[in-house]
């Protein structure tokens, strides 16, 4: 065959959609697997909030199937600009909110819009994409690994050494893989760097902008707060794009939902790619969104009762691995703070089983899969080492009923290696 584009050839598909639909197939043959590998919810589990649910039936009763704004229906750019004034105390005009269908059309125009060849991009590892979007724009790839000690979230002092000269920091908060937070502080000190940097660069030179991406900002549990960027300092309005959306809030990862709120001139610049790109949230769903962010009882109903399901499952799973730990098998786990994730570490490299070693972290995860029918996500997924004993665990598909046969079967699948030598 001949060869097509650098970046046809060059480019690598989603580790984590190839990893679910091989877990999808030995489903179909009935194997008796526990998914907990995607980041998206079984709908007989989580469904979409019912109000909602009949919004969207409306909607396209009433026949709003034509083209919408290239920038997104006005109704739906004032709720979203109502949501984040009412919840999070900060301001945004129309023409500074773009919808799309979902985040990822977002973010691939937002990269389109800031990130030239050879730009450098900092990001933190592990982390959900940014290596496949730096990769598509031909950006520079300025990692900063990030570690256990702190929630594998990057403090300021991780990220100052690479400021100089960068044109795009991207963070997410709270994070996929990890489920964890930014702390106030560490947030509070990034942004103090970029406006000092972005202040002492020369006129018509490149600014450094923040993506911030809250998909998850609404999913915190306990004493844990989101905290915002603009909120925390005002000055970071002119800096910062955010990237959020309904997929993981309302548990609608196939209405196609999402927005970003920015600088006017960049927001303009994304719709303007958009437009050409036609990644357009459709109409109904549209219109059914911008009714149900205005109906805050139901909003917040929906909210309080969809945490409550999601904690219970992380909690028991963090206890549940707690416990393993107890009990001496080579496991570890961060205590819960958000989203619908889990970090456990399976340290499992060098163990036998029949007298075969596993010898590399691969080993292990088709051990887990094989022997206790659990499947999760490698942080090599993520951009970290493919030697990483730590994964994800995502609990939007896990039926709480499950859990403790889940359990057993893994411990029973710890119990039959032979130890290390």
């Amino acid at each position: 065959m001949s060869p097509l584009s650098t970046l046809a050839e060059t480019l690598v598909g989603s580790e984590i959609v190839k990893l679910g639909n091989a877990i999808n197939e030995r489903k179909a043959k009935g194997e008796k697997i526990y998914n907990y590998t995607i980041g998206d919810f079984d709908p007989s589990i989580f469904p979409i909030p019912h109000v909602y649910e009949e919004e969207i039936i409306k909607a396209y009763k009433e026949h709003r199937t034509n083209y919408p704004p290239a920038d997104g229906l006005l109704t739906l750019r004032n709720a979203v600009g109502d949501l984040f004034r009412r919840v999070e105390g900060i301001d945004y005009k129309s023409d500074e909110i773009l919808i799309a269908s979902g985040g990822r059309p977002l973010i691939y125009s937002l990269f389109k819009a800031i990130v030239d060849k050879g730009d450098k991009v900092i990001y933190t590892v592990p982390s959900w994409n940014n290596n496949h979007y730096v990769h598509m724009n031909d950006g520079q790839h300025c990692v900063v690994d990030v570690f256990p000690e702190h929630n594998f979230m990057p403090k300021a002092s991780d990220i100052a050494p690479h400021i100089k000269g960068a044109t795009l920091l991207c963070l997410c908060s709270p994070q996929n893989p990890t489920g964890t937070t930014l702390e106030k502080a560490e947030l509070e000190s990034i942004c103090d760097m970029i406006i000092a940097e972005n202040a002492g660069r020369k006129e018509g030179e490149k600014k450094l902008y923040m993506m911030f991406d809250q998909m998850y900002w609404t999913l915190t549990f306990g004493a844990v707060q989101h905290h915002n960027p603009v909120a925390l300092r005002p000055e970071m309005k002119a800096y910062t794009i955010f990237v959020d959306g309904v997929s993981k809030s309302l548990a609608a990862t196939g209405v196609r939902v999402g927005w970003s709120l920015g600088p006017a001139y960049v927001i303009a610049k994304m719709k303007a790619l958009l437009s050409h790109i036609g990644a357009w949230s459709p109409m109904a769903e549209q219109y059914a969104t911008a009714e149900f962010l205005k109906n805050q009882l139901a909003l917040d109903e929906f909210t309080s009762a969809f945490k409550i399901k999601l904690e219970e499952r992380l909690n028991y799973i963090y206890e549940a691995f707690t416990n393993l730990k107890e009990k001496g098998y080579p496991v570890d786990i961060i205590t819960p703070q958000a989203a619908i994730y889990l970090t456990v570490k399976i340290d499992l490299k060098g163990y036998k089983f029949k007298g075969v070693e596993l010898a590399t972290q691969t080993d292990v995860s088709e051990y887990l899969l094989n022997e206790a029918h659990l499947a999760i996500v490698p942080f090599s997924c993520f951009g970290a080492d493919k030697e990483s004993s730590w994964y994800r665990m995502s609990i939007g598909t896990c039926k709480y009923e499950e859990l403790d046969e889940m359990f057993a079967a893994l411990e029973a699948a710890f119990a039959q290696l032979e130890p290390k030598n």
